[in-house]
């Protein structure tokens, strides 16, 4: 399986337009695409964590499940197709949200496509995403990974 962007390249600086207003963005979805999902796969999630946050356990910006298996990518800036789920990202939101770290310091956002075994992920209405990142793992025939950074200038 492979995760690839028009808009985020491994290792390299994102776009400010996709960050969070609060570090000067826009808070743009952006594009990403997948293909070489196994056979078998009945479903899609996906997720951008980040490890290097000054918090325990790294801070979730996306979480999206039950994304139709049929679906090859996201287009910038528009919604997920019907029927696909967004959890409350750590900001305290559902949907995606853009980088904010702190001034000065760079981060990693790991962004990861999984191809799951199951049509619907059966969830807790009170699951935190750490929870779910177990669940996403029992689940998974294949993942893929894009890690560019952001350094915050605000």
């Amino acid at each position: 399986m492979r995760l690839f962007s028009d808009d985020l390249k491994q290792g390299e600086e994102i776009a400010l337009v996709f960050a969070e207003r609060g570090a000067g963005g826009r808070n743009i979805l952006p594009q990403l695409g997948w293909d070489e999902v196994p056979a078998g796969a009945k479903s899609l999630a996906l997720t951008c964590w980040v490890p290097d946050a000054p918090m325990e356990g790294g801070f979730w910006h996306w979480l999206a499940l039950d994304i139709p298996v049929s679906t090859t990518g996201t287009v910038q800036g528009t919604p997920l197709p019907t029927g696909s789920v967004e959890l409350q990202n750590d900001y305290g939101y559902r949907g995606y949200g853009g980088p904010n770290p702190p001034h000065g310091q760079v981060h990693r956002y790991i962004f990861t496509v999984w191809a799951l075994d199951v049509a619907h992920l059966e969830v807790p209405a009170d699951a935190k995403p750490a929870a779910v990142e177990e669940l996403l793992k029992a689940h998974a025939l294949a993942s893929a990974t894009l890690t560019p950074v952001f350094t915050s200038t605000i």
